[in-house]
Order: C-alpha cells, then sequence, then structure tokens
C-alpha cells in the first residue's frame, strides 16, 4: 500500500512538472568566437515551436525577444507539425511579426521538409506557410545562402535528405555531401551553419562550418542530473547532443532545446529554450 501511495505521488509530481515545462521557456546564453566577423553580433536562435503559443499571439515569446534587441533571428527548423490538416497559424503569425521587425534567416527541419516532399498527404500546407513567410521578408534558406556584408558573415542553410532522420541506425554522411549541397564556405568569411539535426555536427564541421546552430532533439524530452537528456528522435537513449555547446575542431556548434512538443507532448526538467548567441572574435 506504502509502495503504491509513492508511485501514485512521483507520477502527480512528474505530471506536474510536465505541465510547467510544456508551458513555459527560459532563456540561455552562448558566447561564440567568429575570428573573421567585421564586428560582434547578437542572434537569437528559435527551434522546434510546433505550432506552440506562448501566451495569445505569442505575446510573451515576442516581448522576451523585443527585450533582448536581437541582430538578427536564426529558425533552425520545425516550427509547425507535418500533421496532415495540421495548424500552422500560430507558427505563421509569430514569424511573420519577427520579419517585421528583424532580419530573419530560417533554415528547414524534418516537419517542414516532410510537408514539401509529400504534398499527397499535406496539400499545399507547405506552399502556403513558406509563401506567407516569404512574403513578410524571411530568407528562407533552403541549400542556399545569405551573406551579411556588414559582418562578413555568409549563413547557410542545409536541407539534409530524408534517410539522414532514419531511427534507430544512423547513415554515414560522406565528406562531400554538404559541399555538393552548399558549395564550401570563402576563405577570409565568417561561416554560419542552419542545419537542423545535430547529429551530423562532425560533418558540418568537416564541411567548414564556424558556428552550426540546430534544434530537432527538443533537449531530450526528459532530462536527468548528469546524465542530461533521455532519448532522441532517432530513439538513441542519452543521445551525445542533446541541448548546449559543442566544439569538433574549430567548430562551435549551439543546440536549441526547442520551444514546443509534438506526438509525445513530454517536456520533464526540461522547458522551451530560447537562445541567445552572442557573436564576436575576442
Amino acid at each position: 500500500m506504502i509502495f503504491i501511495w509513492i508511485l501514485a505521488v512521483l507520477a502527480a509530481f512528474f505530471l506536474a512538472v510536465m505541465a510547467v515545462d510544456c508551458n513555459r521557456f527560459v532563456i540561455r546564453r552562448y558566447r561564440c568566437k567568429m575570428e573573421s566577423l567585421k564586428k560582434d553580433g547578437r542572434f537569437l536562435l528559435l527551434s522546434d515551436l510546433h505550432n506552440k503559443s506562448f501566451g495569445k499571439g505569442n505575446e510573451k515569446l515576442l516581448t522576451a525577444i523585443r527585450r533582448l534587441n536581437p541582430d538578427a533571428i536564426l529558425i533552425a527548423g520545425d516550427m509547425y507539425t507535418s500533421t496532415k490538416g495540421g495548424g500552422m497559424e500560430s507558427a505563421k503569425a509569430l514569424v511573420c511579426s519577427l520579419a517585421a521587425e528583424y532580419p530573419v534567416y530560417y533554415g528547414n527541419g524534418n516537419h517542414e521538409f516532410k510537408t514539401r516532399i509529400y504534398p499527397e498527404q499535406f496539400g499545399n500546407m507547405y506552399q502556403e506557410y513558406i509563401s506567407a513567410i516569404k512574403k513578410a521578408g524571411v530568407t528562407h534558406l533552403v541549400n542556399d545562402k545569405a551573406y551579411l556584408p556588414d559582418f562578413n558573415l555568409e549563413i547557410y542553410g542545409a536541407e539534409i535528405g530524408w534517410e539522414y532522420y532514419g531511427k534507430f541506425d544512423s547513415v554515414k554522411m560522406e565528406a562531400s555531401y554538404l559541399g555538393g549541397l552548399l558549395g564550401k564556405p570563402k576563405a577570409g568569411q565568417a561561416s554560419l551553419l542552419i542545419a537542423h539535426n545535430p547529429d551530423y555536427f562532425e560533418a558540418y564541421a568537416r564541411w567548414g562550418a564556424d558556428l552550426v546552430v540546430s534544434g530537432h532533439v527538443h533537449g531530450g524530452l526528459m532530462r536527468l542530473p548528469f546524465l542530461g537528456g533521455v532519448i532522441s528522435p532517432a530513439m538513441k537513449l542519452f543521445p551525445k547532443y542533446d541541448g548546449g555547446e559543442f566544439h569538433e575542431g574549430k567548430a562551435t556548434m549551439v543546440l536549441g532545446r526547442g520551444l514546443g512538443t509534438h506526438t509525445l507532448p513530454i517536456r520533464i526538467f526540461n522547458p522551451g529554450e530560447l537562445v541567445v548567441i552572442e557573436a564576436g572574435r575576442w
């Protein structure tokens, strides 16, 4: 009887934590050195919103972003969920609102990618969304790049193939793969790569990225002391890349833990995350 009571108390505790963490976000800050930058910059990273709204019209999120006063917004994908007949209005409204105030650079996640390549399942969901955000002024980078002369910074957006999002087994990314999608970074220019899936950070570093920004893993759904995130979308337990800052050679990756949920609406000791990246030549 005591054992059942303890289990009930623990279940109630974890449910309460999950209810809170699924409906809040925190601000996390990183300082990243990029030697080729002309000047310092503040970039905000958003990912994995999955059409969630923090307050009416995402006002809580917008207020936090305005207070941070970034030079640009980086979006690392999955702002809506690839559900047949699913909603995307919150995501679309937020991204369009941001584009009215800041330069916004958007790379696709696997959910945008899925709705693009399977129109027979999702209809014109992708086209409607992308048309709206482009009209609002978003720079949408699908295996494309944009140069920011004031910073001497080239921002790349990589959309890797569907085979790289498999579960259980990882497909090796050959050294030439990213070069075929994006070309090679230019010498003397700082390079920032928006790449939704962090599992291939080593390949991104070999390609030549100075800074990689990613999402996808949602912080591992639940976070445990010393162990970190519990599970990744590839069904790997305690994934190496779950959230935070990572280094490989001269490359740095900032992996956001995302803002929303999908399929498994779980966040335990793992609130949504708005990421601030201070980049400079320090």
